[in-house]
């Protein structure tokens, strides 16, 4: 995918329709083996103008910080989080946890907006008309807003879990599924925070292993041997 920098082109094209309040939404820790699912829902004044804004997953993680902190104190901006955490996503899905989160996120607006952007696909049932776009966060400054805001939201939470099961270091990789997080994860097992329905924490030992085939792969091994970079899946 090419780059788009964020921009206002579907906030604008809904206000010259008569709509005045547009939210952001995103959400961070789907694909998580551990911890929760959080969504943030954002609205952004009009004249907000922001250069180094743009998805989360597209920024160092210290200036991911330093725009949070930007975006959180500026009095103009609505801002609400909504948190599902891994036991309503192991009795739900992680789909509709997803979807879960976004709506407590939008409900916890004192004012409810007019329209809501989504990044990705459409939620349904969602109580307010929807425009969802396909790599929103990297499009719309609503919805990067909305990305960074989840993301260091959930980052935070997963350092405070750090603090509470050290042995796991979720500080490290926030509970994807890292080598690292697979290691750890067939050493002590699964613990409270961990999503019992991913295949990965139930059956560990086979996660690791099919890491262990990759790396030596034959394919794998020459390209190393010739210094060039392969992509992680």
């Amino acid at each position: 995918m090419s780059y788009r920098r964020c921009g206002f082109r579907y906030e604008k094209k809904l206000r010259i329709t008569g709509v005045s309040r547009i939210a952001g939404i995103d959400e961070a820790g789907r694909g998580a083996l551990a911890g929760p699912v959080v969504a943030s829902a954002a609205i952004l004044p009009e004249k907000f103008r922001h250069r180094r804004l743009n998805d989360s997953k597209q920024l160092a993680w210290e200036l991911r910080e330093e725009i949070y902190c930007e975006l959180i104190s500026n009095p103009e901006i609505r801002w609400t989080v909504g948190i599902v955490d891994s036991v309503e996503i192991d009795r739900i899905n992680i789909l509709r946890a997803s979807h879960r989160a976004m709506r407590l996120a939008i409900e916890a607006l004192l004012e409810p907006p007019d329209h809501v952007l989504i990044d990705g696909l459409p939620v349904i049932p969602f109580p307010l008309p929807q425009t969802a776009i396909i790599d929103g966060d990297c499009i719309s400054l609503s919805i990067a807003a909305a990305s960074v805001i989840a993301k260091v939201t959930r980052d935070r939470i997963m350092r405070d879990f750090c603090a509470q099961f050290p042995q796991y270091c979720f500080s490290r990789h926030k509970g994807y599924g890292t080598e690292l997080h697979l290691l750890k994860l067939h050493e002590f097992g699964p613990c409270p925070i961990h999503r019992r329905s991913f295949e990965p924490v139930a059956q560990p030992l086979l996660a690791l292993e099919e890491i262990v085939q990759i790396r030596s792969s034959p394919a794998r091994r020459a390209r190393r041997e010739i210094s060039v970079p392969v992509p992680e899946a």
